[in-house]
């Protein structure tokens, strides 16, 4: 018994700790979201890449309605939490996915490609469950992380990215190829579209721009013209 009292009395600070912390990071957005007086046509949901987006480029999301939702250093299971606070509360007409480069990264802890794909795949199901579009979108590459350097990345984010294109090409979802169209030929980016080797600069979102328009066009089975930042010159 007074083994089991001292095991108790060792865990509850720890419990207690995690009851105390946001740990999906609801607060983050929610004036954001009770602010709303109308539902932006869309919601970006994320990590740093989506928030980024946001600071690097606000008109894109200004002049379209668009809502961002993403929150740096999140994996897909934060994601899927956070879910129906930060997206369908907001009746969008479609959420944008953008996720998984954090759980490659380990953030809290190790998880199967599988899993990643399983956390996608219901954040797609609530969406359409609840009258939103889904658009998937492929991780963008990767050499390291610059952050927990070492874990050789780039092939595991290949083959995440034929799991999410099979599952979006099955179930008849737009599915946004930004690997394709930044993969340097070696599974990264080059210096003009990232400085740290995986967050865009503001000219790799010009880039990415048009290809997620076309995607939400595509789930939206509209041909509306969006406002995009004009690619420069090479």
């Amino acid at each position: 018994m007074k083994k089991l009292i001292l095991l108790i009395a060792l865990a509850l600070p720890a419990l207690l700790t995690a009851q105390q912390r946001d740990w999906a990071n609801y607060g983050r957005y929610a004036e954001a979201n009770a602010q709303l007086t109308t539902p932006p046509a869309v919601v970006f949901m994320g990590n740093s890449i989506t928030d980024g987006w946001d600071n690097a480029h606000p008109e894109f999301f200004t002049a379209n309605n668009f809502a961002c939702r993403g929150i740096g250093g999140q994996v897909t299971a934060q994601m899927l939490c956070r879910f129906r606070a930060d997206v369908i509360n907001l009746h969008p007409q479609a959420v944008v996915i953008l996720a998984g480069t954090n759980d490659l990264a380990q953030n809290t802890g190790y998880i199967s490609l599988e899993h990643i794909l399983d956390n996608i795949q219901s954040m797609a199901e609530l969406a359409r469950a609840n009258g939103i579009r889904p658009v998937l979108c492929s991780v963008l590459p990767a050499g390291d992380f610059p952050w927990r350097p070492g874990l050789e990345p780039a092939q595991k984010i290949v083959r995440l990215n034929a799991m999410i294109r099979a599952y979006a090409e099955r179930e008849g979802i737009p599915y946004v190829d930004y690997h394709a169209a930044l993969d340097n030929g070696s599974g990264g980016l080059d210096a003009r579209i990232s400085r740290d080797g995986c967050h865009p600069t503001l000219y790799g979102y010009t880039l990415m721009e048009p290809m997620v328009v076309e995607g939400i066009n595509k789930a939206l089975r509209t041909k509306q013209v969006r406002y995009t930042t004009p690619i420069p010159n090479e």
